[in-house]
């Protein structure tokens, strides 16, 4: 019978198993790794299922949240996205053929095409939030305010070479 890569003991959390098959102790990188892709997984499923009912993929999503303090500049929402600029057109036309969206030239560079959330873009931005936090709270629930915050700051800390800004908002709850 073939082992699986990952070994479970009583009362312990499954731990990859190392070459000769014996398990390896909790806590090194690799374990860390699966955990915060498993973590990643869970909020990326709860999102898309609380997004699906807004009519809103992932990726439009993002684009909406990141244009919700606007104006803001098409080559700047690329840069956010860490993606090229020519990625970001089909998503911000969906989002505008959607009314969520409207884009205009930018008086200071006429260049550049400016967007910003319509009317009915600001209303979705509300129900957006609370699918959001549904998710996290689902994700993070099992965490009281302190594991919460010591979280918080490890992640912060790794994410701290990550490029582009985090989106803080304030009326974010715990």
């Amino acid at each position: 019978m073939r082992q699986s890569a990952l070994s479970t003991t009583a009362g312990s959390s499954p731990s990859p198993a190392s070459k000769g098959g014996a398990p390896r102790p909790a806590g090194g990188v690799l374990d860390l790794a699966e955990l915060v892709s498993r973590t990643a997984r869970r909020l990326r499923r709860g999102s898309m299922a609380h997004l699906a009912p807004l009519g809103l993929t992932m990726a439009q999503a993002r684009v909406l949240r990141i244009v919700a303090d606007g104006p803001i500049r098409m080559a700047d929402i690329a840069a956010r996205l860490d993606v090229v600029p020519r990625t970001v057109t089909p998503m911000v036309d969906d989002l505008t053929t959607a009314g969520l969206v409207q884009r205009r030239s930018d008086a200071a560079d006429r260049r550049s095409v400016l967007v910003e959330p319509t009317r009915q873009g600001r209303a979705l931005l509300a129900r957006l939030d609370e699918a959001r936090r549904a998710t996290a709270e689902a994700v993070f629930g099992g965490l009281d305010g302190a594991g919460r915050a010591e979280l918080a700051s490890l992640l912060g800390r790794l994410c701290g070479e990550c490029s582009g800004p985090v989106a803080h908002h304030s009326h974010e709850g715990a």
